[in-house]
C-alpha cells in the first residue's frame, strides 16, 4: 500500500519535471533563433574594414530576419590564417589576401569546392588594392621608386611571404618592376635579392610590419597595402608620406563561404548573405571609405580622387596565375627561399 502511494505521488512530479525540461528547451531554441554568430577569418589589414561592415550587415540582417548577429574576427598573415582553417578553426567565411591561400582550403581537406571562385561576382573578389611605399614625413631618404629600395643604407620593412599574403604581393610587384626594367627573370631575381638584404626583420603579417615601422620606428620605408598606408596617420601619432611607384600590382583579395563548416553549424544562409552584402552599394561604399578599391561603378566614381591611376599588372598576366607563382616563388626551395637563405 505504501509503495502504491509513493508511485502515485512520484508520477505527477515526474510529469511536471518533464514538462519543465521541455519548456526550457523550447525557450532555449527560441532564444537561439533570435541570435546567431559568424566567424570571419581574414588577413591582417582588414580589421577596420570589417568592424564597420559588420555593423551595417547586422542592422540589415536584423531588419530582414529578426535575428541578432554577433561577429568573431580572426586576423593574421593570410597564409597562416588559411592553415588555421585547415587545422580546424571553424570559420564561416574566409576573406583572405589572395586566391592561392583560398585554394588551399580545397586542396587540404576539401573544405570548399574547387570552383569556389565562380560562386560570387568578379571572381569572388568584391574589392581590390595595390602595393605602395610608405616613408617618413618629408621622405628624408628621397625614395621615389622600387629601385631606391636596394640602395646601401636603406632599411626596408616588409612581412614574410611564407606566412603573409600581402608580402607575396610585395615580392611579386618588386620582381615584375625589375624584370621590366632590366629585361629578364635573372635580373629580377638579383634585384629582389638586393632588396631583401635591406630587410632587417620579417614579421609574419602585414599589420605586424606596420607596427614595426610606425610604432617601433624601424626602417626607412614600409612596403604596404594601399589601404594600410592611408590608415597609418589615423592609427599612429607619427606622420608619413605615401609614394606611388611607377609600376605596381593589382591585388584582388578573394572571399568564400567555408562549406564544410557552415553545413556543420547550420549557418550557410547567413554566411552567403554576409558575403553578398559586400557587393551591395552600401557594402561598396564602406569598402571605399576604408581605402580599398571598390568594384561598383558608383563607388568608384565617389572615391576616384583618393585612388591615383597606376600602371598595374595582374598575377595572370605577369606570373601565369597564383598556382604557378606560388610554385616558382614561395614553395619550399623556390626563389624566395633561395634568395633569403643566401642574402
Amino acid at each position: 500500500m505504501k509503495t502504491s502511494t509513493a508511485a502515485q505521488y512520484l508520477q505527477p512530479r515526474r510529469a511536471f519535471v518533464a514538462a519543465l525540461a521541455l519548456l526550457c528547451a523550447c525557450l532555449s531554441l527560441g532564444a537561439a533563433a533570435q541570435s546567431v554568430s559568424l566567424l570571419n577569418v581574414s588577413y591582417d589589414p582588414t580589421r577596420e574594414l570589417y568592424v564597420e561592415f559588420n555593423q551595417a550587415f547586422a542592422k540589415q540582417w536584423k531588419s530582414k530576419t529578426g535575428q541578432d548577429v554577433s561577429f568573431k574576427q580572426s586576423h593574421g598573415g593570410s597564409g597562416k590564417q588559411a592553415r588555421s582553417i585547415i587545422d580546424g578553426l571553424d570559420a564561416d567565411v574566409a576573406t583572405l589576401a589572395l586566391g592561392g591561400d583560398t585554394d588551399a582550403l580545397y586542396e587540404n581537406g576539401k573544405l570548399i569546392p574547387k570552383d569556389w571562385q565562380k560562386r560570387l561576382p568578379h571572381n569572388s573578389s568584391p574589392y581590390a588594392s595595390t602595393i605602395v611605399l610608405v616613408v617618413r614625413e618629408g621622405n628624408p631618404k628621397g625614395i621615389k621608386d622600387w629601385d631606391d629600395l636596394v640602395k646601401p643604407g636603406i632599411k626596408v620593412i616588409t612581412p614574410n611571404p611564407k606566412t603573409s599574403g600581402g608580402a607575396r604581393w610585395n615580392y611579386l610587384a618588386a620582381w615584375e618592376f625589375a624584370k621590366r626594367k632590366w629585361g629578364s627573370d635573372a635580373k629580377a631575381r638579383d634585384f629582389v635579392a638586393g632588396l631583401y638584404k635591406n630587410v632587417p626583420v620579417l614579421d609574419t603579417g602585414a599589420r605586424g610590419s606596420t607596427i614595426t615601422f610606425a610604432q617601433r620606428n624601424q626602417g626607412d620605408v614600409l612596403i604596404a597595402w594601399e589601404n594600410e598606408a592611408y590608415l597609418l596617420e589615423k592609427e599612429f601619432s607619427a606622420k608619413f608620406d605615401v609614394v606611388y611607384p611607377s609600376l605596381s600590382i593589382l591585388a584582388e583579395p578573394a572571399v568564400t563561404v567555408v562549406d564544410k563548416n557552415v553545413d556543420k553549424k547550420g549557418t550557410r544562409a547567413l554566411a552567403q548573405a554576409y558575403l553578398e552584402y559586400l557587393y551591395t552599394e552600401e557594402g561598396q561604399d564602406i569598402i571605399g571609405k576604408n581605402f580599398y578599391r571598390p568594384i561598383s561603378p558608383k563607388a568608384q566614381v565617389k572615391y576616384a580622387k583618393q585612388f591615383p591611376k597606376l600602371n598595374l599588372v595582374t598575377i595572370d598576366q605577369a606570373f601565369g596565375g597564383w598556382t604557378k607563382a606560388a610554385k616558382d616563388h614561395f614553395a619550399d626551395g623556390a626563389s624566395f627561399d633561395q634568395i633569403y637563405v643566401n642574402r
